[in-house]
């Protein structure tokens, strides 16, 4: 099996314990902590990961350039403003499908891949973005009580709006972060990520400080005392967005959030087998579409 792809399994399944651990911090912060707290205490990992592979296995630092920060910039501000729009789309009554909507990521990240980069995939691995997207789609809308039939007449609805501008600017977010850690050109994947992440995270870290400080200093407070669960949160986003940038330095980023998709598999598998929750139909029709395309996409 590559490489990319057991990056790739790893890193979903650990973006699905990080998301876990920031349900329960919006117990005891809003949405803006909870939020930063993936990027602010995942800097010192980050720093962490850097420094491990540069003093510990003695790997050399990349040449910084324009086109790296360019990207980085890019990226991280494109990550930022999807999650605005995702928190956005919460507000909404229907948001259920919005987030269906916002699951079109990978579609769209082959899209910006081929504009930005010239990323191409093959036919075959159109068919698996396509099969996952409607598992999701439906796995999405299983316990809405718009359903399906209300996916399809919301197509022009400010949810839906929201919901696909969001896949569109983690489409972008995705795509840039792949064209970042590729500029660097070396010395391998790893510290090509690693210094990626770093860049990113610390540039996050950054921006949203100067908003929680203007618009929302309570937050500070919160944070300080849930910084506990809010370093177990940093510690499990960052290893998974250190996957996430590594398979995207070895693989496009459209086939590995394709791939990303058994995220949801995780989150399913967690509802049943921990919370004990009942699932539908249409719950275990996604499912079934995730894995074809899943093993669609590792067979072409």
């Amino acid at each position: 099996m590559e490489t990319w792809i057991l990056i790739t399994i790893a890193a979903a399944f650990l973006q699905n314990i990080r998301s876990v651990l920031q349900k329960h911090l919006k117990g005891v912060m809003g949405t803006t902590g909870a939020t930063f707290v993936r990027f602010g205490f995942g800097l010192p990992f980050a720093v962490v990961f850097v420094a491990l592979l540069v003093f510990v296995l003695d790997n050399p630092l990349p040449r910084l350039n324009a086109e790296f920060f360019g990207w980085v910039l890019l990226a991280a501000l494109a990550q930022i403003t999807a999650q605005a729009l995702l928190i956005q789309m919460f507000s909404h009554r229907n948001f259920t499908v919005g987030t269906a909507y916002s699951r079109t990521e990978p579609a769209q990240a082959a899209l910006f891949g081929l504009i930005f980069l010239g990323d191409r995939i093959g036919p075959g691995t159109l068919v698996a973005i396509a099969i996952s997207l409607v598992g999701v789609v439906l796995i999405s809308v299983a316990r809405s009580a718009t359903g399906a039939a209300a996916l399809l007449r919301s197509v022009f609805s400010r949810t839906a709006a929201l919901g696909l501008a969001s896949g569109t600017v983690f489409g972008i977010a995705a795509v840039s972060y792949r064209a970042a850690s590729l500029s660097l050109g070396g010395p391998n994947f790893m510290m090509q990520a690693a210094v990626t992440l770093l860049a990113a995270i610390t540039l996050q870290t950054c921006v949203m400080l100067v908003w929680m400080w203007m618009r929302a200093p309570g937050e500070l407070a919160r944070i300080r005392a849930a910084w506990k669960i809010a370093t177990m949160v940093g510690l499990v986003g960052a290893t998974a967005s250190f996957g996430w940038f590594m398979a995207m330095t070895l693989q496009t980023a459209a086939v590995v959030k394709a791939l990303a998709q058994i995220e949801m598999i995780f989150t399913f598998a967690s509802s049943v087998l921990i919370f004990r929750e009942h699932v539908n139909k249409l719950e275990i029709s996604g499912c079934i579409l995730i894995v074809a395309g899943i093993v669609v996409l590792l067979l072409v």
